[in-house]
């Protein structure tokens, strides 16, 4: 059996956490199983979790955006990562950042984030600190009817995703209120 790995270039060998794996001797790259995503969190993710937690407490909008949101997005792939910033809101559109996706396809898609630093509140008046569902509303169908210029493809585009971002908690809707399905991802 060791004599066919070879042949295709690869080697077995046993690691430090005594475990068997596979390496390819080209490469050099090792076949792991993938983590699990339902598993525990370890003592240090909770630590940082809760490091987060404390974080996005007391962070400002445009903290939130440049230290958490922009390095997210562009370590899961997105191009173009581009903050609006809200030192000048004249030109936001309701976008506070607006990003381009290259699928496996060629294909690009641009997404819009609305990004909010406290809770967004399902009721009707907004309270000190947080922002109200027709708020989002509003900014959302900004975002969308608001053409962006992607200089990579010289064009100007649409947003085809809107994406909302709460620091704080998302409430729910009280039974005598209704709320409009804004149909965006949250």
């Amino acid at each position: 059996m060791s004599a066919v790995l070879e042949r295709e270039g690869f080697e077995v060998f046993r690691g430090e956490d005594q475990h068997c794996y596979l390496r390819h001797t080209g490469t050099n790259s090792v076949s792991m199983p993938a983590p699990n995503p339902h598993r525990p969190l370890s003592p240090i993710e909770l630590s940082r979790r809760a490091n987060l937690a404390a974080y996005l407490d007391v962070c400002s909008e445009d903290e939130l955006i440049e230290d958490v949101l922009l390095p997210l997005f562009r370590q899961l792939g997105f191009h173009r990562t581009t903050a609006a910033g809200h030192k000048d809101k004249a030109l936001e559109y309701g976008k506070d950042i607006w990003m381009r996706y290259t699928l496996p396809t060629q294909h690009v898609i641009y997404f819009g984030l609305q990004a909010k630093r406290g809770k967004i509140d399902s009721s009707g008046v907004t309270r000190t600190g947080n922002a109200n569902v027709a708020e989002i509303h509003n900014q959302v169908l900004m975002m969308l009817a608001h053409e962006i210029f992607d200089p990579e493809s010289n064009k100007r585009v649409l947003v085809d995703h809107a994406l909302i971002v709460a620091g704080g908690e998302i409430t729910k809707q009280d039974s005598s209120q209704t709320v409009l399905n804004l149909g965006v991802t949250v």
